[in-house]
């Protein structure tokens, strides 16, 4: 049986002899440590199960994470803009919230999961 080499380098990538084999020596680059809330995470498995493709990718690139993070402000953007002009359109003020309460909440989380429902259909399930 012949001697391999520990490491080689061919075509420019550095290999490492494992067992038998030769691995290329890979690594991605260092990732900021972004926190990724709940419009992130609800991407990252849409991504993961039906655009497994386009989930490789960022993963191997690097750029996942960056991609989740920005997923996740924009929605987060989104859903305060669109729910305080819905509710200037449909006069929903502070008004209403001294005077009825419960029917102010009502009304508000009503026109949270509309907007809600808009923003996972326009930029989540994209």
């Amino acid at each position: 049986m012949t001697n391999l080499k520990k490491e080689i380098i061919e075509n420019g990538i550095h290999y490492t002899l494992h067992g038998d084999y030769y691995f290329p020596d890979l690594e991605l680059p260092e990732a900021a440590n972004q926190a990724i809330g709940r419009y992130g995470r609800m991407r990252k498995a849409y991504l993961e199960e039906y655009r497994p493709g386009l989930y490789t990718r960022l993963i191997l690139s690097g750029q996942l994470y960056e991609h989740l993070a920005e997923i996740d402000a924009c929605c987060s953007d989104r859903m305060d803009r669109m729910i305080h002009q819905m509710a200037e359109t449909e006069g929903i003020n502070e008004k209403l919230k001294a005077s009825d309460q419960l029917g102010w909440i009502s009304r508000m989380n009503s026109i949270r999961h509309q907007v809600e429902e808009i923003v996972l259909q326009e930029i989540i399930y994209d």
